[in-house]
């Protein structure tokens, strides 16, 4: 329960700058599917492409731009604000010499970026809904799949970020590792397109896992098979990275 407590701290940080954010979470997918979902799109819907599910670009784009979007705003997240924490301001000192712990500190900034990614995603859902992509009231299930997916990559980078002095290798981790994932876990086109070997490294990344439960879950599509194993291998990510930041928390503080 001391978990809430960090929680609240960042949701009050949160209330001085909620109203940029709550622009840009609109703004932002509206304007990926007037780009890519209508604009690319009619273009390859006129040349007859044959997409999983028999669907149109647009509903192939949407949902996994809907589980980028949550793996970018958590891994963003779970970065410079943790390493700032820990060397600019000094929060998480301050935090310890209470009687919370570093487990705590850890649960509530998880707790915090789930929030976070329910209010990303929800918006980013009714922008969908706007453009007509889901398929059945189970679309709404999008919104804990894109959750899961996102702190599935918040909790490993937070245990990265807790290792940090500076902010310099965040930019190599989002330019070969964040970017690299945008561009080759099934988003813009089916993995099937790519080489075997390629398609294999792609299953063992949980952005692909995220994007076939979110589309799956949006076009109603998705066996309960395929979806618990996916749920499962992002279930999996969140546990072990929380269990490497408790280490990698504990470690920075005890020095």
């Amino acid at each position: 329960m001391r978990a809430i407590r960090l929680v609240e701290r960042n949701a009050l940080v949160y209330r001085r700058i909620w109203r940029g954010s709550f622009f840009g979470s609109f703004l932002q997918p509206t304007l990926f599917l007037f780009a890519f979902g209508v604009g690319l799109g009619g273009l390859i819907d006129l040349r007859g492409t044959t997409l999983p599910g028999g669907v149109d670009y647009l509903h192939f784009f949407a949902p996994g731009l809907l589980a980028s979007s949550a793996m970018q705003n958590a891994s963003f997240e779970s970065a410079w604000p943790i390493l700032g924490k820990f060397t600019w301001h000094r929060n998480y000192e301050a935090i310890t010499s209470t009687p919370m712990v570093v487990s705590d500190l850890v649960l509530g900034e998880l707790g915090w970026i789930a929030i976070r990614q329910f209010m990303v995603a929800t918006a980013f859902l009714l922008v969908l809904t706007a453009f007509g992509v889901p398929r059945s009231p189970y679309a709404v299930l999008a919104i804990p799949a894109a959750m899961l997916t996102g702190l599935a990559f918040s909790a490993p980078i937070m245990a990265h970020a807790a290792t940090q002095k500076e902010n310099d290798n965040f930019h190599v981790l989002f330019r070969f590792g964040i970017t690299p994932l945008f561009l080759f876990s099934g988003i813009f086109f089916p993995l099937s397109r790519l080489p075997h070997w390629l398609q294999r490294i792609a299953w063992l990344t949980p952005l692909f896992h995220g994007v076939e439960l979110v589309r799956g879950v949006t076009l109603h599509t998705l066996t309960l098979g395929d979806g618990l194993a996916h749920a499962g291998f992002l279930a999996a990510m969140v546990v072990i990275g929380a269990l490497a930041a408790m280490r990698t928390f504990r470690a920075r503080l005890e020095k």
